[in-house]
């Protein structure tokens, strides 16, 4: 039997980690996103990493960090035992069809009836809902907005707030108002209208303005993670249901960071008082292991979109695959069994506090923090405060957070970037990361803090060989940037 020919790298290579991290970095600029991966390489940041517990990576030098980064999909860390063993029990029994595209299929079925069950808990109105799976958070987006649509087929124009990120296909696209993301891609779904997040007259306004009728959406993350985890104030996700329910326009909430657990609430919606027309997940249902979408969707509306022979007007290939729902099925069952968002709220409160006394002490670095459950942020001060022209200012701005985030990878944590704030890093613990690994993640942050007492101290203790780099790739971006935070 022939083997592999000349070059083709054998799957035992890369399981028996044979790659060296410089080949594997090689092969990634050569073939893959170069300019991202040459951009992290820039500070560090670039791996490859290794999984020595489900909260701590190790780079190719053996130095452990503890994972905090993860964009909200790692719900339980990387490669977390609990669900690892299941996929291999799996992978040995099961005997459910893998693709069941034109079938019923249990795994599919088990998981649509528990996500039902689950927000209906929480939203009674939502016992008879229907669910339809995709395989990430934008394709969730593109299907909401479909449904939407179809429900009110003359209007012409969805509202999504200032700061949203809801994805970058272009459905998904159209309602993230960044224009560092849309620009090239122009014209994009038209219709796409913006409210200022967190002002509910401001919404009214535009809604009258517009006109009732001619709107097929209203489209709302319940707290803003690529904002920089923006809380709206009391009562706006409320008003926002009154004032569409009494127009007839559905409400779409964007849950796929919040949902599940990561805020402390099974639904942040729900808990802040708003009862959606359709709620969109991902993240954590795939458990950083596999990719899952859902968009959970009120009977009459579904049924508008997908009734008859109609049934087939919006489809996903891999959507509901059998592993794909097996693991969101278990996922599921284990932050219901160990009730993991009580457990975000109570840690993440404990760090918020810890967040918060470190800002009180060291307002020259962090001009502000926020969080809610295990969804955290540290908003810091520019490195440059002079004022400057817009351009400058926001690249200013940029490089801040990318020097915090290098600055904390070096000193023991993996964090995220927020790309509608450019000056806002963010932690995203795994949901189970156990109390002391916890503690441990804020002492190696309060450190960082104690060694960085203000934001120059950012660019004084990056290597000028670093920065001038860093100058040269950023001049070489897209000029046109997002007005963020400043």
């Amino acid at each position: 039997m022939p083997g592999l020919p000349d070059g083709f790298i054998r799957t035992q290579d890369v399981l028996e980690e044979k790659l060296s991290a410089g080949r594997v970095r090689e092969l990634e600029l050569t073939y893959g996103n170069e300019e991202l991966l040459y951009g992290l390489g820039l500070i560090g940041v670039d791996g490859p990493f290794y999984a020595v517990t489900p909260w701590e990576l190790e780079d190719g030098q053996g130095t452990r960090r503890i994972n905090a980064s993860g964009y909200a999909a790692v719900p339980f860390g990387d490669m977390p035992p609990v669900i690892v063993e299941f996929m291999q029990q799996f992978l040995t029994h099961n005997r459910a069809m893998g693709l069941p595209q034109q079938s019923t299929s249990p795994w599919r079925a088990a998981l649509e009836a528990n996500l039902i069950h689950l927000l209906a808990r929480d939203l009674p109105s939502h016992a008879d809902s229907q669910v339809f799976f995709c395989s990430s958070g934008t394709e969730a987006i593109e299907g909401a907005l479909k449904f939407a649509k179809a429900w009110r087929p003359r209007a012409k124009y969805v509202i999504s707030f200032g700061s949203a990120y809801h994805g970058k296909t272009l459905g998904s696209l159209s309602i993230t108002p960044n224009p560092e993301y849309q620009d090239i891609f122009r014209p994009l779904v038209p219709g796409a209208v913006t409210s200022p997040y967190g002002d509910l007259e401001a919404l009214k306004r535009l809604i009258r303005r517009l006109g009732p009728d001619t709107i097929y959406a209203v489209v709302v993350e319940p707290i803003q993670g690529e904002g920089g985890v923006n809380i709206p104030p009391a009562g706006f996700l409320a008003g926002i249901g009154e004032v569409c329910r009494r127009h007839g326009i559905p409400v779409i909430a964007d849950e796929i960071q919040t949902g599940l657990g990561r805020t402390g609430h099974w639904f942040e919606s729900a808990a802040q008082g708003l009862d959606p027309d359709i709620v969109t997940l991902a993240k954590p249902l795939g458990a950083g292991m596999t990719a899952v979408g859902a968009t959970i969707v009120r009977a009459p509306i579904y049924k508008k979109m997908l009734g008859g022979l109609s049934s087939k007007r919006h489809s996903n290939t891999f959507g509901g695959g059998a592993l794909a729902m097996a693991v969101g099925l278990k996922s599921l069952e284990y932050l219901l069994e160990n009730d993991l968002p009580a457990r975000s709220l109570e840690l993440g409160q404990v760090g918020l506090e810890r967040l918060t006394a470190l800002q009180r002490r060291f307002p020259q670095l962090l001009e502000a923090v926020r969080g809610q459950g295990m969804l955290l942020a540290l908003q810091f001060r520019p490195m440059v405060g002079v004022p400057l022209p817009a351009m400058l200012r926001e690249i200013v701005f940029e490089a801040t957070a990318i020097l915090a985030l290098r600055e904390l990878h070096l000193g023991g944590v993996m964090a995220n970037l927020s790309l509608s704030s450019k000056r806002t890093v963010r932690l995203t613990p795994a949901l189970d990361m156990p109390a002391d690994v916890f503690g441990t993640l804020f002492d190696r942050v309060e450190a960082f803090v104690q060694t960085h007492p203000n934001s120059r101290e950012l660019l004084l203790k990056t290597p000028p060989q670093v920065t001038a780099r860093l100058a040269a790739f950023a001049a070489a971006k897209p000029k046109k940037r997002t007005p963020s935070d400043g």
